[in-house]
């Protein structure tokens, strides 16, 4: 942590995860844990745990877009991050609030949790083409998502970077390609923006403990943007952040279990 940096505030528009690992769950411990200001309007209220979700109760939209009115009218922003959107016109009410402020959003187009249960609709898939990529400052797909906001076939790094390309050439301002959907020993994402590239490399961690993987990453960068870090140094700080966050994950859980978001408390 650098002391330096100013505080940086964050809003956060995503669903709730009821285990703490992903959601605005982890979206906060991230952001609080790398000296930012966490502010949210909750999406969704979901039943989950390490073995799933069992249930989704969605926010009315009027209530989501007052949440953030609400903050951005008085406690303000320096950048958005969204992710579990669910419905069409979730992404058209969110469009609309990225419309209201000048804050660069990080845009983590969550489709799927860790086990498999969908968090976005199949015919919502064309509006976050359509509405969020265009606002992304920073979209952050992995390779399933990448697919389907493409229809290329993600399968190795030149997949990745074609993907990335083509998010690009979609209207997103830099696109964070995550490989870890990919097979290997190592695992490798792929900063893209239309200055070049950048490879984040290190050896796969074999574990169950992989829960809120994408979320964090992302709300780690919406920090460092925040806190006014450029892009790059901002994306090197998060990837270096989620990669100790597995490292130290506690176990919880007989499932996908969360990382351990505390860690730079213990390792003061």
């Amino acid at each position: 942590m650098n002391p330096s940096l100013r505080p940086g505030r964050v809003l956060i528009i995503a669903g709730s995860d009821s285990g703490g690992g992903a959601g605005i769950q982890a979206d906060i411990k991230t952001v609080t844990m790398l000296g930012g200001y966490a502010a949210t309007a909750v999406t969704a209220i979901t039943v989950q745990n390490t073995l799933g979700v069992t249930g989704v109760h969605p926010i009315p939209l009027d209530i989501v877009a007052a949440q953030a009115r609400a903050v951005l009218d008085d406690i303000g922003a320096d950048a958005i991050k969204t992710g579990m959107l669910g419905g069409v016109a979730m992404v058209e009410t969110v469009a609309a609030i990225l419309d209201s402020t000048t804050a660069p959003a990080v845009i983590d187009p969550v489709m799927r949790a860790k086990g498999g249960a969908a968090l976005l609709e199949d015919e919502a898939v064309a509006a976050v083409r359509s509405l969020m990529i265009p606002r992304a400052a920073l979209l952050t797909p992995n390779a399933p998502e990448a697919q389907a906001l493409t229809g290329l076939t993600v399968t190795d790094l030149d997949g990745l970077r074609r993907a990335g390309e083509a998010l690009l050439a979609a209207g997103a301002k830099a696109v964070l390609m995550k490989g870890g959907h990919l097979e290997g020993d190592r695992v490798t994402d792929l900063l893209i923006t239309p200055d070049g590239e950048t490879l984040f490399e290190a050896e796969r961690i074999v574990s169950r403990h992989t829960h809120g993987t994408g979320c964090t990453l992302a709300s780690a960068c919406a920090t460092g943007l925040a806190q006014g870090l450029p892009l790059t140094e901002a994306v090197a700080r998060a990837w270096d952040y989620v990669h100790q966050a597995m490292l130290a994950a506690p176990g919880f859980g007989a499932g996908h279990g969360p990382l351990d978001h505390g860690w730079l408390l213990r390792n003061r």
